[in-house]
């Protein structure tokens, strides 16, 4: 069973790292609807603002209270944050808390003597209001990729985006609610799951990341297809662990290595869009974002490399 210690820290580190990517869910649906599905939008934008608010929760309450190398990954917040919102404010009109990152891009590492106690009361809190609005939003893209599949909607989203946003969401549940339970992880069980997981996830990233560039970046776009076609072959390797889980430590070395390879890509892709000099029809925002996910993986693979 968890400590009180772990089970506050590691719920506070996930927070910090889901609940961003919880808001910037809501706020891509929010954008990519059309103007006969305005309810919807309005429906996105509700859930955007709820997921700001708890965040909002998550920053103050994990201030002094973070794991170093979660704040030093880069999957909280990273160097670009703040210009890619307020870039993709004036793209899109559709307004951002900005005082969210500027708040966590000042958050004190470490350890503080605090009151355990009534901690870990507010986190329990805090965990039991994020599961129920992730539901909630799990069960509006749900009702969301239902309708585009079925024809009865047009999004500018693609279906396998909506999909892959709703699956992180039902890991972020899954996740919680185990901490919730103070759950240990078994190292070797959760290493296998999230390399499945993620390896997929950085996949369908270059997929979308190809199918998002204009057409004129050839070269960009050959990348992207070729991080999408590695990350497969990791995918059903990680996969295959489960019948054959002596290979997991060169699995988890080849994904290192493979994500380290993406995350630069991403870098490289946020300042090309940054400086305006990448066509595409990428918003800056989004590719902070995949860029997070990455860090954050990186950071997985980096623990599961030096205990399993």
């Amino acid at each position: 069973m968890l400590s009180i210690e772990d089970f506050v820290r590691q719920s506070l580190d996930l927070n910090l790292f889901f609940l961003r990517i919880m808001k910037e869910h809501s706020f891509f649906l929010e954008g990519a609807f059309t103007p006969v599905n305005s309810d919807l939008a309005r429906q996105a934008d509700t859930l955007m603002k709820q997921f700001e608010a708890l965040l909002k929760e998550a920053v103050s309450l994990a201030d002094g209270f973070i794991n170093p190398d979660v704040a030093s990954s880069g999957e909280i917040v990273t160097d670009f944050t703040l210009n890619a919102e307020r870039a993709t404010q004036l793209y899109t009109g559709i307004p951002i808390d900005t005082s969210i990152t500027t708040a966590e891009l000042s958050l004190v590492k470490g350890v503080q003597q605090l009151n355990i106690g009534m901690l870990v009361e507010r986190v329990a809190d805090l965990n039991q209001k994020v599961i129920a609005l992730t539901q909630a939003l799990i069960n509006f893209k749900t009702k969301v990729l239902d309708s585009v599949l079925a024809c009865n909607m047009f999004t500018f989203n693609y279906p396998l985006l909506i999909d892959h946003i709703r699956r992180e969401a039902i890991l972020f549940v899954s996740l919680l609610t185990r901490l919730q339970n103070r759950l240990i992880a078994d190292i070797i069980r959760f290493a296998v799951e999230q390399e499945a997981f993620w390896n997929k996830i950085m996949a369908e990233h270059a997929k979308f990341i190809r199918g998002l560039l204009d057409p004129t970046e050839e070269t960009l776009i050959q990348i992207a297809a070729n991080f999408g076609k590695e990350f497969d072959v990791l995918t059903d390797k990680a996969l295959a662990l489960h019948n054959q889980i002596t290979l997991l430590p060169q699995v988890t070395q080849e994904s290192l290595k493979e994500t380290e390879e993406i995350r630069d890509f991403k870098r490289q892709g946020m300042e090309g869009i940054l400086a305006c000099k990448i066509r595409s029809i990428i918003l800056p925002l989004l590719a902070d974002h995949v860029l997070r996910e990455a860090n954050h993986y990186l950071r997985l693979l980096k623990i599961f490399s030096m205990n399993c």
